[in-house]
């Protein structure tokens, strides 16, 4: 979903990888340092004066006042002193481990504290966390795609120390990775994690489980060649994360190369020399990046649970677990050697459709395994393509125990199976019964058997109700007089037919169904939204399955913005009181992260007018206050106006929103 303030907040975790390594004796190494002060010195990744070609050529106007100003002219560098790491604009951001030891500040402001002779201010706010203030870079200010806003994009970078080729990532590194964004989740808007391309798919798909209830943007992102070489695909893959991260709200953990956003746990590394290096062959991408961005907002998980986000609560992953492919000719001894203690889990890569070997001693071992605890998982060594069972091969193996693992990718197969048996809450049953399911949408489950299609008599009736619905919220007159629309047959007196194509329903539901739902909500009529989300849920399942148009709406009908304020239903329901409507547009997939043109998000507008039981729902939905609300001074002055006016129950209000209350 798109976001609408003029700036967004974005953490870049940078674990290493080609993107930032320079040649060598020794081929690409990392080099500690350069990555940032390579993006400082570029006006398309820093342009903090706004001075820069990139944010001054939005319009024919601007360019000219621009060129004319002389600001475009080059200015010698010879005589410039670098500003200390003081001048510095800069964020705070906590990590897990200390500075000096394996995190280490951004590089620029290390370069510029060995000039100056500055230490960095390092402080341990608990255990194993610490936090700093890192040195802010700004993109250069751009149009946000479909709304002719402009925005730019601020950002900090945590460098990692040493540096990792992304061959030497282990499960730990993953475990850290989703503890640096869970310590940093309410001070910034996306995260964009930089990584080597070699196991950046596992990664991906260990993320995609480990952060759980996940409501803000994650993006990995690397290159194939270096930002060192004149050319490369590193400037693109950054500026694509960091737009797409900076620009929408896509609550999943997904994966940017070329032009493209995986969902990170559908992705394979495919190829080691072309720039297009990463393919998902069963799962369609989220993002097409080309002349336009396109989101394909119909696939974009959203969140339902009602749960605060959080990283994953054991802080690690079974390492037992590993991958066995099946040759012809293996024998039972390979098998029982390879599942032997302490061995927890295998993923199986089976051929075609989930068929094995039919010989005796394999398929025993097989069994043997699973009935003593072992959790096997097959999956096809075909690119393309789902375990099926519907072959009498395949048949075996189930009655052996294994479990099919659908069309899961070998990374996202080992990492769910990881991820599962590292909680001790579960059975290996349980396990077995949780692997078949889509948990992040890691796997396409059972197709089911196709109704009847729609009569075009049903469509003209379900658009019927839509019209009516329409002309009873923007009418003030009472209901029994507000006429019903009637299309199809029975409109004997209408000037036109109606044309009664999907793709026209579709397209008109698409521009009548934003306005009424914020209609509904406004006016609290929890049954008009239900009749807007049935409507836009039954529309796109019938594109779906007839091959005809569906309703795209940008996030989902319960994520629609209002084009002047850019407000969500959500935004509404909070502002207002209406309680109802908050939950149901909470259990319908609504976004607590998103932010209007004021920067504002729901949870403070239900805060600012007193609507404490919105406020306790949304904070327990995962909604927080943003930076931004706090460091501008709109959350101070509220409180310290509930202060001044000694109203104890607003400013308790503001303490459950969130807000740091001195006592």
């Amino acid at each position: 979903m798109e976001t609408r303030s003029d700036e967004a907040r974005v953490l870049v975790i940078y674990t290493g990888g080609t993107i930032g390594m320079l040649v060598s004796s020794r081929g690409y190494v990392p080099e500690p340092y350069f990555l940032t002060d390579t993006l400082r010195s570029q006006k398309r990744f820093h342009d903090p004066l706004q001075d820069s070609l990139f944010s001054n050529a939005a319009s024919v106007e601007g360019y000219r006042e621009w060129s004319n100003s002389g600001k475009s002219t080059p200015v010698s560098t010879d005589n410039v002193t670098t500003p200390s790491a003081s001048n510095q604009p800069t964020l705070l951001v906590k990590s897990s481990r200390p500075i000096g030891n394996t995190v280490t500040l951004s590089p620029s402001i290390f370069s510029q504290i060995q000039r100056v002779n500055e230490q960095p201010e390092c402080r341990n706010v608990a255990d194993g966390v610490y936090e700093t203030r890192l040195p802010s870079l700004v993109t250069p200010r751009s149009v946000v795609p479909g709304n002719g806003h402009t925005k730019r994009i601020r950002y900090a970078i945590l460098e990692w120390n040493p540096l990792l080729d992304s061959s030497n990532m282990e499960m730990d590194d993953w475990i850290r990775i989703a503890a640096e964004i869970e310590l940093n989740y309410t001070s910034f808007d996306a995260f964009v994690v930089l990584h080597g391309t070699d196991t950046m798919s596992y990664t991906s798909s260990a993320l995609s489980f480990l952060l759980e209830d996940l409501g803000k943007t994650v993006i990995l992102t690397g290159a194939q060649i270096p930002l060192s070489q004149l050319r490369n695909d590193a400037v693109d893959n950054l500026l694509g994360a960091l737009s797409i991260a900076g620009n929408y709200i896509i609550p999943e953990c997904s994966l940017y190369f070329n032009h493209t956003l995986y969902r990170g746990n559908r992705v394979s590394k495919a190829s080691s020399y072309d720039l297009n290096a990463f393919h998902s062959p069963n799962f369609s991408p989220l993002v097409n990046v080309g002349i336009d961005i396109v989101v394909n907002w119909n696939d974009v998980l959203r969140q339902t649970s009602l749960r605060r986000f959080r990283a994953y609560k054991g802080k690690q992953m079974s390492p037992h677990v590993a991958t066995l492919r099946l040759f012809p000719g293996m024998t039972g001894a390979t098998a029982r050697a390879f599942l032997a203690p302490p061995t927890r889990g295998i993923v199986l890569e089976t051929f075609g459709a989930g068929n094995a070997s039919q010989r005796p001693d394999v398929l025993a071992a097989f069994k043997d395994a699973c009935d003593r605890g072992v959790v096997i998982v097959a999956i096809s060594q075909c690119i393309k393509g789902s375990v099926s069972g519907d072959y009498e091969t395949g048949q075996t193996l189930i009655q052996a125990g294994v479990v099919p693992g659908g069309d899961m990718t070998p990374e996202c197969a080992l990492t769910k199976l990881s991820y599962l048996l590292a909680k001790p809450e579960l059975t290996a049953a349980e396990v077995r019964s949780l692997i078949s399911l889509p948990l992040r949408g890691e796997l396409t489950p059972p197709v089911p058997s196709l109704a009847a299609a729609p009569s075009l008599d049903g469509v003209n009736i379900d658009l019927s109700g839509l019209l009516s619905q329409f002309v009873r919220l923007s009418s003030s007159a009472p209901k029994a007089d507000i006429p019903q629309i009637v299309i199809g047959e029975e409109a004997q007196d209408a000037a036109a037919p109606w044309s009664r194509t999907a793709a026209e329903r579709a397209s008109t539901e698409a521009a009548l169904l934003p306005f009424l739902v914020h209609l509904t909500v406004a006016r609290d009529d929890v049954e008009g939204l239900e009749f807007c989300i049935t409507s836009a849920a039954t529309a796109s399942c019938s594109g779906m399955t007839e091959g005809t148009a569906e309703v795209v709406v940008p996030g989902g009908i319960v994520n629609c913005l209002d084009a002047g304020s850019g407000r969500s239903p959500l935004h509404v329901a909070a502002l207002n009181g209406n309680m109802r409507c908050v939950e149901k547009l909470l259990e319908s997939g609504a976004l607590v992260h998103l932010r209007d043109e004021l920067g504002h998000t729901a949870l403070y507008y239900a805060a600012r007018q007193g609507h404490d039981l919105i406020v306790d729902t949304l904070v327990s939905a995962g909604a927080n206050l943003g930076g931004m609300e706090n460091e501008a001074g709109y959350v101070g002055l509220a409180v310290q106006n509930a202060v001044n006016a000694g109203d104890d129950a607003v400013v308790e209000i503001w303490r459950r929103a969130g807000a740091k209350i001195i006592d």
